[in-house]
């Protein structure tokens, strides 16, 4: 089962300042909550643009999991798109969006994602994944509006199943 992330908010800081931030694999580190223990395993600075592989190391239940992406796209300062190459997904692609509003930058994330296992991915999405996947996109909204707009517009954060082509 194939299932979509969404999340979104709306910050009042000025657009560039906004896409330089989330263009900044660093600032990763800065927005994953703690439990997970991201580091970014890259030896030298990562530097964005398309085809760009980016690795990192995650704790997931105590267990350390390695991730690698590449940059799938690369359209500054409007969008940009990983794609998980290696890592504890069988489909990982994360659409970051940013949009100038009359109330400031629309920053949207959507996530398409499945997990391995067939039946039981499946369980353990809805036994755990899906909530952690949630904690974890609110938590980033809570410290991206600490950092970027403390009187940020948070939306919702949302996964549902993506109906079968």
């Amino acid at each position: 089962m194939t299932y979509r992330l969404t999340c979104s908010m709306t910050v009042s800081a000025p657009f560039a300042e906004v896409f330089e931030f989330f263009q900044d694999p660093r600032n990763l580190e800065r927005i994953t909550p703690p439990w997970l223990n991201f580091k970014i395993l890259n030896p030298e600075q990562v530097v964005m643009r398309k085809g760009e592989l980016i690795d990192y190391v995650i704790r997931w239940m105590g267990v350390p999991l390695k991730w690698r992406t590449r940059i799938a796209d690369y359209a500054p300062p409007t969008m940009f798109i990983d794609e998980q190459i290696r890592g504890p997904y069988s489909l990982w692609h994360h659409t970051h969006t940013f949009e100038e509003t009359a109330s400031g930058v629309r920053i949207l994330d959507q996530v398409d994602y499945r997990l391995p296992l067939g039946l039981l991915g499946t369980i353990a999405h809805a036994v755990m994944v899906k909530s952690q996947l949630l904690q974890i996109f609110r938590y980033r909204q809570a410290v991206i509006a600490k950092i970027l707009d403390k009187d940020a517009a948070i939306g919702e954060v949302a996964v549902s199943p993506l109906q079968a082509a």
